[in-house]
This record gives structure tokens, C-alpha cells and sequence, in this order.
């Protein structure tokens, strides 16, 4: 799943993981993860993140492809959030063929960068399940708890107006280029992000089936 900040692309991989029945490895969860666990990978990527920085690739490569050689993995998966730049795809290509294996799509979720800032500003995850909310578009029933298990919602240091335009500023510089990496591949399938949720997901896989 590409895009950018606020673009939906975990909402999208959690709803594709149900349907298609593929494990959802969310780059940004294993790195909130590492981090809350205090975990060497941890401390370094949480100073990074707290400035809306991209983690540095050798960081983040080892994170990734250690969850990829997970029991659950096999049937394939659903990468949310990675790679980040062209180095981590190069990175990624290489390890996937050593086992015989490769990215089959890339889903890029484009959405105007206003609407993004909106998103964003906006957004709420729970402490316990990290579902993810938003005061305007997606509210909880009850103002701060989260109608899946109750737990508390909060806003991610990362989802201020001034990391979120460093973040969407990265966006541009670090990940954009892999558009043209994966269109140059043939892999590529770019989905405007009109309309609802279930309205893109439903855009989504009628791409992926009409490209088998």
C-alpha cells in the first residue's frame, strides 16, 4: 500500500487483509511497537519519528524482514507503510528474490494534499487495538473511548499541523519516487480516494482483480 500521510492505506490494508485473508504488516505498528517496548530498534526509530522523519532504511529493512519470515506469512501479505523510499524497495526486491518470492501490486491511494491535512488534524487511535478514528468523518460513539474495546483515544505526537507538513513535505521527497519506481515495473495501480471508505476499498479490488 502506497500513499501519503492520511491517505487511508491502513484503513484500506486492514479492510483487503479480511477480504483477501493475507496477514497486515503495518510498518508504522511494529515500529509504535518497538518503541513502547524499548527495544534497541525502538529508542533509535522513536527519535526519528517524533521529528516526522522517515526511519533510516537500515533500521527499518531489519525491523520488516523479520516479521516477514513470521509463521503467518506464508500464504503472503499485505505491506502497510513499507518501503518508504526507493533504497527500502530495492532492498526488499533483493531479500524477496533470494526467496524466490516478489511484490505481485502496489496499491498508491492518491488524495489531494488539502484533504490530507484535514484527515490528519483530525485523527484518533485507541491506546489498546490502535483502531483509528476521526472527529469528523469517522467519530466514536462516545467522545475519547473506542467502540471496538473501550479503551482510550488519543492523538499521535506525529498527527500535529507542524510534523504533518514535515511529514507530507518527506512524503514528496523520500516516497513519491516510487511511483515511478512501480509504474516502471508494471506493478502500480493508483486509486483516487473519492468517495467513502468501503467506495475506495471496493475501487481497490476490482483493480486488483481486473489485473489478476
Amino acid at each position: 500500500m502506497l500513499g501519503a500521510p492520511g491517505a487511508g492505506k491502513g484503513t484500506q490494508a486492514a479492510l483487503l487483509s479480511e477480504k483477501l485473508k493475507l496477514a497486515h504488516v503495518a510498518t508504522g505498528d511494529l515500529f509504535r511497537q518497538a518503541v513502547a517496548k524499548g527495544t534497541e530498534l525502538g529508542k533509535q526509530a522513536k527519535v526519528y519519528m517524533a521529528q516526522g522523519k522517515l526511519v533510516p532504511n537500515e533500521i527499518t529493512v531489519k525491523m520488516v524482514l523479520e516479521r516477514l519470515n513470521a509463521p503467518d506469512i506464508k500464504a503472503g501479505v499485505i505491506l502497510d507503510g513499507f518501503p518508504r523510499n526507493v533504497d527500502q524497495a530495492k532492498a526488499l526486491d533483493q531479500a524477496l528474490q533470494e526467496q524466490k518470492k516478489e511484490i505481485d501490486r502496489v496499491v498508491y491511494i492518491k488524495v489531494e494534499e488539502e484533504e490530507l491535512l484535514s484527515r490528519l488534524a483530525g485523527r484518533w487511535v485507541c491506546r489498546k487495538c490502535e483502531a483509528p478514528y476521526h472527529e469528523v468523518a469517522s467519530p466514536p460513539k462516545r467522545e475519547g473511548i473506542c467502540d471496538k474495546c473501550g479503551g482510550e483515544l488519543y492523538q499521535r505526537p506525529d498527527d500535529n499541523t507542524e510534523t504533518i507538513k514535515k511529514r507530507l513535505q518527506t512524503f514528496k521527497t523520500e516516497t513519491a519516487p516510487l511511483i515511478d519506481y512501480y509504474t516502471k515495473a508494471g506493478k502500480l495501480l493508483e486509486i483516487l480516494s473519492a468517495g467513502g471508505i468501503e467506495a475506495v476499498n471496493a475501487k481497490i479490488v476490482s483493480a486488483l482483480r481486473r489485473t489478476g
